[in-house]
């Protein structure tokens, strides 16, 4: 699938044909615990091993400012995301839209059955990785059409597994063959006020070391559910 990306001004466009979507990637190992008792309760199987690596279809990831979803029960979450192609990096911005109803069936299906909105602007990854764990995320949400912004999430890098770390469990570096390139969402932040549905939502990533952000947001249209 052909995307095209903003790099310090110039477009790049890459053939992505592998997408991976990392899990349970909190560097609180109590913390990751904890939230995996809690989905227990719910029904949400543990995972089988932290963190894990999901893979879902290429063609999930958008740069649209809207998406479709089936029923209520779908949330965005802010992750960094990354792009390998040809032995370099990049870093940008996604989304994790997921259906949280179907959560409690099958973590793997709930992730495949939401596009994946990203940002269309890029960094070098080799220009922010003497400080990665630096750069903040945070993400707002509208709840109702006309509602202020709400902040989601709010944290830094250094909240989620160094990604040097997931890069290398998820062999992201190793799927990126001549011309093809490989995309890895890398894992959330807690939401303030619990994980919830909302018209839109708004994300951004900012390097508080070059000065610089990126930023992205959507709209969430649903679709009805007919049984």
């Amino acid at each position: 699938m052909q995307m095209t990306f903003t790099l310090a001004g110039t477009e790049i466009s890459f053939d992505i044909a592998h997408c991976t979507v990392a899990g349970w990637t909190g560097r609180d190992a109590a913390a990751i615990q904890h939230h995996i008792d809690e989905l227990a309760e719910i029904g949400v199987k543990p995972p089988s091993s932290v963190p894990l690596y999901y893979r879902t279809a290429s063609g999930m990831v958008t740069q649209q400012d809207a998406i479709e979803v089936v029923g209520k029960g779908t949330s965005g979450e802010i992750e960094p995301f990354l792009i390998a192609n040809d032995g370099v990096l990049y870093l940008g911005l996604a989304s994790d839209h997921t259906d949280r109803e179907l959560e409690a069936h099958s973590v793997a299906l709930s992730k495949q059955i939401c596009e994946k909105p990203v940002a269309s602007e890029i960094w070098r990854f080799d220009e922010v990785k003497d400080h990665i764990e630096q750069i903040e995320m945070r993400s707002w949400v509208q709840e109702k059409d006309g509602d202020d912004w709400v902040l989601y999430q709010e944290g830094t890098i250094a909240s989620i597994r160094p990604l040097t770390d997931l890069i290398d469990g998820s062999g992201l570096m190793t799927t990126s063959g001549t011309g093809k390139a490989s995309v890895m969402l890398c894992g959330t932040l807690g939401a303030k006020g619990g994980v919830r549905p909302a018209r839109r939502f708004k994300m951004a990533l900012h390097d508080p070391v070059l000065d610089r952000t990126i930023e992205h947001a959507y709209d969430i249209k649903e679709l009805p559910e007919v049984a």
